[in-house]
């Protein structure tokens, strides 16, 4: 039977808007609200569907950040998932730093998949699963939309640019969730109640030894330009002249 580890990432909600602090050196996360990345809410519920028909017998969900992130690992439990990991940490970890972390863990848990979140909303690196993917030699399917399992083997659809790719892959297995692969449940009252007395072992980054020192440098943060307004055109011909006379893209 099989055991699956899903890395989970606490992030600004989707709904807020951001804003940039003051001196541009990064996002200002004071007083916002702080929710789970929405593509790993889609690898939590992929796992419990793959746990409700009877193909995943424990879900394991690990999440590295400040103490806060607890929050966000209570939510992934209230959701369907058996116990929780968090990594402790105040760094504003890389995903190189993170998929060396994950690749610690899968070593201690030992899961037969890792299901995970193709990027996270607030750096969109869209690198964690492939590098943690290269540092275990595992096989990866990404930006799945369709998963299913057959004996010891995956098959994947994966969404690209011209279309759909079917994969079969080996497990064990990294797999990253596309936005189609299904729609995340709201956890009910009952469940949220469970999940509090479910087990989260807390780990420190440093019992991992791993380097996760920054590799990157942030420059400057700014906001994006503000859009000019539209104008309203009475003819084609006029909309014709605009698109080729200011514009000038005819």
């Amino acid at each position: 039977m099989m055991k699956i580890l899903v890395p989970v990432k606490r992030v600004v909600d989707y709904n807020v808007k951001i804003r940039v602090k003051p001196d541009q050196s990064g996002v200002d996360l004071a007083n916002v609200k702080m929710s789970m990345n929405p593509f790993c809410e889609i690898a939590i519920e992929e796992a419990v569907r793959l746990q409700e028909a009877g193909t995943a017998t424990e879900i394991v969900v690990v999440s590295i950040g400040p103490a806060q992130t607890q929050e966000t690992i209570r939510t992934a439990l209230a959701m369907g998932a058996d116990r929780g990991i968090l990594v402790k940490t105040e760094t504003d970890m890389e995903p190189l730093g993170i998929a060396k972390v994950l690749k610690a863990v899968v070593e201690e848990e030992k899961p037969d998949m890792v299901i995970l979140g193709k990027q996270a909303i607030d750096g969109d690196n869209n690198q964690t699963g492939q590098m943690l993917a290269a540092l275990l030699g595992w096989s990866q399917g990404t930006f799945a939309s369709e998963l299913s399992v057959d004996g010891d083997k995956l098959n994947i659809t994966r969404e690209i640019d011209g279309g759909l790719q079917s994969l079969k892959i080996n497990l064990p297995a990294i797999v990253t969730t596309d936005l189609r692969l299904n729609e995340p449940r709201y956890a009910s009252l009952p469940n949220i109640m469970k999940a509090k007395k479910k087990p989260i072992d807390e780990k420190d980054l440093a019992d991992y030894g791993v380097d996760a020192a920054p590799r990157l440098e942030i420059v400057k943060v700014t906001e994006p330009a503000e859009r000019e307004a539209g104008v309203k055109v009475e003819t084609v011909a006029d909309l014709v002249d605009k698109l080729k006379n200011e514009a000038g893209v005819l």
